[in-house]
């Protein structure tokens, strides 16, 4: 069972210490993104996972595709010798929190077209997922994630969206318009409470996930962090806690919990099955820094879900 991704990855510099980004004396180099932070949560669940993005001809790029390849997702990449690859700071203001700037104009991924895009490898997968944040990013991308829904839709796959609203790339207003339009071609849709209500207005998670499901998305995940997470899907309403862990860094969290639940999902899973694997997964996100880092394998989370400790000493 396969899912490709379609999106932006970026490098990604992090602050080595706690404190103001200016009197940091080093900082660490990686990588990261929405899209491939999924993808390589699947693959670490042992499901055949691509992503497709643009990046520049640079160390940047090169170290993306070297980092995604390392983690067993195969890339599908343009190369773009005009443009850079994207850049995001990541700053740790105090301990426990996190404040990530993105530099991305004029970069590589903003110019994703659907010329970029092998929609025979997304016609021949079970699950193509999308996020917010590419149509956000430019008309560009918005044109090549339309290009692989239209060609998933086709060919009778399932379409995965998560709003992941990006409140500095648009306004509220346009945003809202093409996040319905992207719901209404969904299969199956993931949205934050506050990203719920700026698409319906509504106020409550159950509210909200029957607002969202009347869109046309026979799927509707409603993340609630702390909180946990509550699914429509096929009539039923089932809420799913949160595992409790110590959070380091939250950033991907959210990431990982829709690996979890599109893993569980290509599985032939229950609902009930796929909640808890997406809360297990966004939970042991958290556990150490990074975008992607301590996304978990099975092992990982069979030692969550049995009660043991997250972290193996």
């Amino acid at each position: 069972m396969s899912v490709v991704t379609i999106g932006e990855s970026l490098g990604l510099l992090v602050a080595s210490r706690v404190g103001r980004l200016e009197l940091s004396p080093a900082m660490d180099l990686g990588f990261g993104g929405a899209e491939s932070n999924v993808a390589i949560g699947l693959a670490r669940l042992g499901v055949d996972a691509t992503w497709m993005g643009r990046l520049g001809d640079d160390a940047l790029g090169r170290l993306v595709e070297r980092g995604l390849r390392a983690e067993r997702v195969t890339p599908v990449v343009v190369r773009d010798p005009e443009a850079p690859t994207a850049l995001m700071l990541k700053e740790r203001p105090a301990a426990g929190a996190s404040a990530v700037s993105y530099y991305r104009a004029g970069s590589a991924g903003a110019r994703l077209s659907p010329e970029d895009l092998d929609l025979a490898v997304v016609r021949a997968a079970d699950v193509l997922h999308v996020t917010g944040i590419t149509a956000a990013i430019g008309a560009a991308p918005r044109a090549a994630i339309d290009a692989a829904i239209e060609a998933a839709r086709d060919a009778g796959a399932t379409v995965s969206f998560d709003v992941n609203h990006r409140s500095r790339l648009w306004g509220d207003a346009e945003a809202r318009a093409a996040y319905r339009d992207l719901a209404a071609r969904a299969d199956l849709l993931f949205a934050g409470e506050d990203e719920a209500e700026l698409l319906t207005g509504e106020r409550g998670a159950e509210a909200q996930a029957a607002a969202l499901a009347a869109l046309g998305p026979a799927q509707v995940v409603v993340k609630r962090g702390v909180e946990g997470a509550l699914a429509l899907a096929d009539g039923a309403l089932l809420a799913q806690a949160a595992f409790p862990v110590h959070a380091v860094d939250t950033v991907g969290a959210g990431d990982a919990f829709v690996a979890g639940y599109l893993a569980e999902l290509v599985a032939g899973a229950p609902l009930a099955e796929r909640l808890r694997t997406a809360a297990a997964c966004g939970a042991l996100a958290c556990t150490a820094p990074g975008d992607w880092e301590a996304a978990p394998d099975r092992a990982a989370i069979d030692r969550l879900l049995r009660g043991g400790d997250p972290v193996q000493r």
